[in-house]
């Protein structure tokens, strides 16, 4: 039977992410594909900042921009921006300019992807932990 997902259910958000978060560990495990990888994490962290953000109440807007995102959500939750400002910077050209040329491309950083792909996995994991939890 097929699955049906909301856009409004920050749960099915994170099913999402899950899913990314699975093919990136085994690229990033690999060394296999960096440029989609990366942008592949920048992408599971745009939906884990949208899941947060409607578990909160936010209208959804339908935008890849990670600053944007974050913050929309330092609003919300300043603390939990500040842990992961430098990880939402490091990733937020990434959507772009890992998919698409006339950008410069570096060489691949996989101990730095590493980093990234912790930091990330730690947020899903935390948020999907809040989901038992309301907003205060």
């Amino acid at each position: 039977m097929p699955r049906k997902t909301e856009s409004s259910n920050p749960a099915d958000w994170l099913f999402f992410v899950g899913e990314d978060l699975g093919l990136i560990g085994l690229s990033i495990e690999r060394e296999l594909y960096f440029l989609p990888s990366q942008a592949k994490l920048a992408e599971a962290l745009e939906k884990i900042l949208k899941a947060e953000l409607i578990r909160w109440g936010w209208p959804l807007e339908r935008i890849h921009d990670l600053r944007r995102l974050a913050s929309a959500l330092r609003q919300f939750d300043p603390e939990l921006v500040a842990s992961i400002d430098s990880v939402c910077e490091d990733l937020a050209d990434a959507y772009f300019s890992d998919r698409y040329p006339g950008f410069d491309l570096e060489d691949p950083d996989w101990p730095t992807l590493r980093a990234q792909f912790a930091a990330v996995t730690a947020l899903a994991a935390e948020i999907r932990r809040r989901l038992v939890s309301p907003p205060l």
